[in-house]
Parts: C-alpha cells; sequence; structure tokens
C-alpha cells in the first residue's frame, strides 16, 4: 500500500475503516520500530483542528519513534475511544485528556493577556490523565460548551465576510463540513479561516494569482519563506500554509470574545478535572518573539507576573503545569520549572500538533534540562491506568495527593512503563 493511500485510509470518514487501515498497516508491512524514549502528549485531531485523525495520530507518532503519545483536542473527547484502540493496535502507550479556554474575569488576573493571544482574562487550560470510565461523563460536559462555541462561531464568520465581500463563507455550507462537529468535534477558528484559504484557493486557481489576490485584495505582505511555501507548486500543504498566514491576519478582525455559557470560570474546570479523576494543567506560553508554527505574532503573555500566577494556580487548585520545551528559551523553563519545584506542581510536555509541518518529535527531550519529562509522562501513564481501575488510586487523588510529588512520579511512573510494555 502506498503512503498517500494509507494516509487516505487513516483519514477515511469512518472511525471503522481507520482502526482496519491501521490493522492492515501492521499486518502487512511488518514494520517493527524501536522507539526512541520520545514522548508528546498535546496531540490535535480532526476532532478539533487538524490534518490527523486519531488513528492517523497513532501511525504518525509511531513512525516518529515516539513511545507515548496524548491526544488534546479543544472541547472534545470524541475521537479518545478511537485513539486507546489505535494505540493498542501498533503497542503505543497513550493518554487522554482535552483542552477547554477559562475565565479569569473573578481572579487577580482578570484584565491580563495569559495564555490567549485573542482574548483578556481567559487561558487555555488543558484536562490531562482522563479515567476512561469518565470519558462519557466528560463529553457530556463537553457538548453544551460546543453548542455554545458555534453560536459564537456563526458570529465570528458573518464578522469574517464583512472584510472579505468578493468571497462568502455560509458557516453550515462551507465550515461545518470541514469539521468532525456532526460525530462530537468542535469548531474552533481555523476552522472558519481553513474554509477561507479554501475559497481563496478554488477562487485564484494558479499560486501566481493566488499570492496576487492576497497582496492586492487582502494587501498582506508576504515574507520570503510565506512566499517560497506558496509559489512551491510540490508543496501539498499550502492550505495549511495559507491557513498561517490568514490566522496571523485575519483572526484579530473576526473575532469575538468568548463568554458564558461557552467561558467558564477557571475554577469550576479544576473541580470538574478533579472530580473526574483527572489532572487539571495551566497551560504555559510565554511571551513569544518568532512563532515557531508561524500563526502567531510577537507578543508578551505571563512572564512579567509569572511567580503571582504559579502561586494563584496552586492556590486555586491546580495539579500541574504544562509546556513545550521547543517553544520557549532555557532560560523561560528555568524559572516555570523553578516555580513548578516550588509549589510541587507537575510537569507535563506537550507540542501543540495541528498541522502538517510540524514534527511529532520534540528533541530537546534528550537534553539534560528536560530529560525528567520523559519520566513525568510515564507517571502521567501510570495514572491513568490506575485511576480508570478507580479513581481513588490515581496521583493527586485524596488518598495519594499528600504524598511528596517526586515520590509519586517515581511510583506511577514505574507502574506506566511496566504496565504498557507487558
Amino acid at each position: 500500500m502506498s503512503d498517500k493511500l494509507l494516509g487516505e485510509k487513516l483519514n477515511a470518514p469512518a472511525k471503522e475503516k481507520r482502526l482496519n487501515a491501521l490493522k492492515e498497516f501492521i499486518n502487512n508491512t511488518g514494520i517493527q520500530r524501536e522507539g526512541e524514549w520520545y514522548t508528546n502528549n498535546h496531540v490535535h485531531t480532526k476532532y478539533s483542528f487538524s490534518p490527523y485523525s486519531p488513528s492517523r495520530v497513532i501511525y504518525e507518532a509511531y513512525m516518529a519513534g515516539l513511545d507515548t503519545v496524548g491526544i488534546m483536542d479543544h472541547d472534545s473527547l470524541a475521537g479518545a475511544q478511537e485513539f486507546i484502540e489505535a494505540g493498542r493496535i501498533l503497542k503505543i502507550a497513550t493518554t487522554i485528556g482535552f483542552e477547554i479556554r477559562t475565565d479569569w474575569s473573578d481572579t487577580p488576573f482578570a484584565n491580563a493577556r495569559l495564555n490567549n493571544p485573542d482574548q483578556i482574562g481567559c487561558a487555555y487550560i488543558c484536562v490531562h490523565g482522563i479515567p476512561h470510565q469518565n470519558i462519557g461523563k466528560a463529553e457530556k460536559f463537553l457538548e453544551e460548551i460546543r453548542k455554545a462555541r458555534n453560536e459564537r462561531n456563526r458570529k465570528m464568520t458573518a464578522k469574517l465576510n464583512e472584510y472579505i465581500e468578493d468571497t462568502e463563507l455560509d458557516f453550515d455550507r462551507d465550515i461545518v463540513p470541514i469539521s468532525y462537529s456532526e460525530c462530537g468535534g468542535s469548531i474552533t477558528e481555523r476552522h472558519i479561516l481553513y474554509a477561507f484559504a479554501k475559497k481563496i484557493i478554488e477562487k485564484t486557481k494558479t499560486r501566481k494569482k493566488l499570492i496576487k489576490y492576497l497582496g492586492g485584495t487582502l494587501k498582506l505582505e508576504l515574507d520570503s519563506e510565506q512566499t517560497g511555501y506558496l509559489e512551491d507548486e510540490k508543496n501539498d500543504t499550502y492550505d495549511y500554509d495559507l491557513l498561517n498566514i490568514l490566522k496571523k491576519s485575519f483572526i484579530s478582525r473576526m473575532y469575538i470574545d468568548a463568554e458564558y455559557p461557552e467561558l467558564i470560570p477557571v475554577t469550576q474546570i479544576i473541580d470538574f478535572a478533579r472530580k473526574i479523576g483527572a489532572i487539571p494543567a495551566y497551560a504555559y506560553l510565554g511571551d513569544v518573539e518568532d512563532s515557531v508554527t508561524g500563526d502567531k505574532k510577537a507578543q508578551k503573555f505571563e512572564d512579567d507576573y509569572i511567580d503571582d500566577l504559579m502561586k494563584y494556580n496552586k492556590e486555586i487548585g491546580f495539579d500541574a503545569v504544562a509546556y513545550m520545551p521547543s517553544r520557549n528559551s532555557v532560560k523561560q523553563l528555568a524559572k516555570v520549572k523553578e516555580l513548578c519545584r516550588k509549589y510541587e506542581l507537575f510537569q507535563i510536555n506537550g507540542e501543540d500538533i495541528n498541522q502538517p509541518r510540524q514534527s511529532f518529535i520534540c528533541k530537546e527531550l534528550k537534553d539534560e534540562e528536560y530529560i525528567h519529562l520523559i519520566d513525568n509522562t510515564w507517571a502521567l501513564i501510570g495514572h491513568e491506568i490506575l485511576a480508570t481501575e478507580d479513581i481513588s488510586k490515581g496521583m493527586f487523588s485524596e488518598k495519594n495527593r499528600n504524598e511528596k510529588l517526586g515520590k509519586r512520579i517515581d511510583t506511577f511512573s514505574v507502574h506506566g512503563f511496566n504496565f504498557s510494555n507487558k
């Protein structure tokens, strides 16, 4: 089977066909690879925004040499069961969670730009290590949030149309079909702009006319790298490159602030995560100078008040901090690690994969400064396994949370590694 055909089968509309493609791959090719100890706990699928189905994520992680991989979709756990099953087929350890925006208006950081480039007093958090018996409970909770988000999505689509008079987007016709929303997935701002990118490609027909349209009609200034991607006739992911250009330029024009009931107070999300036996984690972004993914502009985030923020996070019940070693400076992450140790906050790595140019591998994990994150991932896996048996066995359960964090990490990482490698 060709790589292209396999990729298409792994992204087939039906879950059963995707899983069968994985079985066919491993049974027919006989490929067995040695992992390289790499981990990544923050990969998006088509159930939020990504080029990859849950089965395709497992395949990509397997081929990249990851030993473990974690699903982290926005406002959705609909891909979790497929992800778990796909991991079993290729014998790669998995963790499941979801990412969600939270309201900080009743906190000391109501007027601060936290880790959300688009909205003040609003932060992304990750809910990691969800016990499998509570997937349904979490999905029911997230369903109402997705409904509210779609009301705002419709308004943002209408607002974007004000800027693109010659290319009108229809939410139901153009945006819903490119999402997995009809089977429990979320629709994000990226979906709206990706639909816009598709319209531009359809309208302009050629790469040369596309570039002219961006500079002329949309008045966008492209740098040499962006122009190079769009000019390259062999570039089969240029729709995502175009999306990044549009996101960087148009998100501020179309964005409408999220409100309740889409945006839930952060303490309520923490309480819910703990109630289902999961691990609530603040997602550290840090000041951005040069965006690794090319879809963010230079902007200041938490670094000026990181001491106060981490202290407050511990006080309101966060158990962990998630961060991306490839996206921050050594100095930034040295400070984050120092504060995590001070407040006994569990450190989780994740590279936020949502587009095809991104590597599943974070090479920094082999550095002495970050190698502990590999053990932490196995501890996260151990937590998920044990909490699935009984949430009172989880790493942050009432029974276990008073034990020193370092000791818990040692215990749970051994269990996670041994169980996954039977």
